[in-house]
């Protein structure tokens, strides 16, 4: 059996018995196929239940040599993790030649977070005279009150809207159900483009539950969100590097600076661990020292 055989193998257990996303498998199969191109390159045929850790360890050194960012193989590594337990499980492999490397120790950076004046900024240069300014207002609104993915907020139903309850259910990553509560202001706006926007876009066949339309409607796509919010954040002269995951980290940051308890912050993100969560806490600390540094008299 070769490669690709595995790698559709791989492909099925990630869908159907990991119920990962088609972006989640497929940055999987990605990361899994750079192996086997690497094999291809040094012009070595070698089956996957081969592979040893020697293959492994001169696999790395060579996206080493390449320049590729610690974070890059550390998720190369991950994936190859995932593979061959796979193949463990299929008992394709006895022994698993991933299990003894260690991954690259990263140091965990902090993602940009918007203060409560630039989200109030990007807010107040969206054209509300615009049905497209309605439905971005009302998304943007949504991310932030609600700190969802922007996949999660691309795939929101109409039938997942609990607005009468204030709620929202949310299909997170491994199609894990959470409902997040939805604030005062998002509602209103969300409400807004439902009742004066969206009611009047041609919804194409199938499409009909999804909340976010293009024009031609079908659904926002990811890529058409990040393009949404990097025009708003340039057009209110925001510096940063603006994307929909900003929102979604300052919602979290703004609940922790607020005294919010962790467990609630990370329900309400979908965290399977409170350790993912707990980079808030970080974010938290950085904002006190800072205020210690700027007001202090003998700082």
């Amino acid at each position: 059996m070769n490669w690709d055989t595995y790698l559709t193998g791989f492909k099925n257990y990630l869908r159907l018995e990991r119920g990962l996303s088609e972006n989640s498998w497929q940055a999987y199969l990605r990361d899994v196929s750079k192996l086997n191109e690497y094999f291809e390159i040094i012009e070595l045929s070698i089956a996957p239940q081969k592979v040893e850790m020697a293959h492994l360890i001169q696999f790395l050194g060579y996206l080493n040599d390449l320049g590729v960012a610690e974070a890059s193989q550390a998720r190369i590594l991950s994936g190859l993790k995932g593979f061959f337990k796979y193949l463990l499980l299929e008992e394709v492999i006895i022994n698993n030649p991933v299990a003894l490397i260690e991954s690259p120790r990263l140091s965990r950076k902090l993602p940009d977070v918007l203060s409560l004046e630039e989200i109030d900024k990007m807010f107040s240069v969206i054209d509300l005279s615009r049905s497209d300014g309605t439905r971005n207002r009302a998304m943007l609104e949504v991310l932030y009150s609600s700190g969802l993915r922007v996949s999660e907020l691309t795939n929101l139903k109409i039938s997942n809207l609990y607005l009468n309850i204030d709620f929202l259910k949310i299909l997170g990553k491994g199609n894990k159900e959470r409902f997040v509560p939805i604030g005062q202001d998002a509602k209103k706006h969300l409400q807004l483009y439902l009742e004066l926007v969206r009611c009047h876009v041609e919804i194409k066949s199938g499409k009909e539950d999804f909340v976010f339309l293009n024009r031609r409607g079908s659904p926002l796509s990811r890529v058409m969100v990040f393009m949404i919010v990097k025009d708003l954040a340039a057009l209110a002269g925001i510096a940063k590097n603006v994307s929909p995951h900003t929102f979604r980290h300052s919602f979290a940051t703004h609940l922790i600076e607020g005294g919010a308890d962790l467990r609630a912050v990370q329900s309400m993100l979908g965290h399977e661990s409170i350790t993912t969560t707990e980079i808030y806490t970080h974010l938290d600390r950085d904002y006190l020292r800072q205020t210690l540094k700027d007001f202090h008299p003998r700082s």
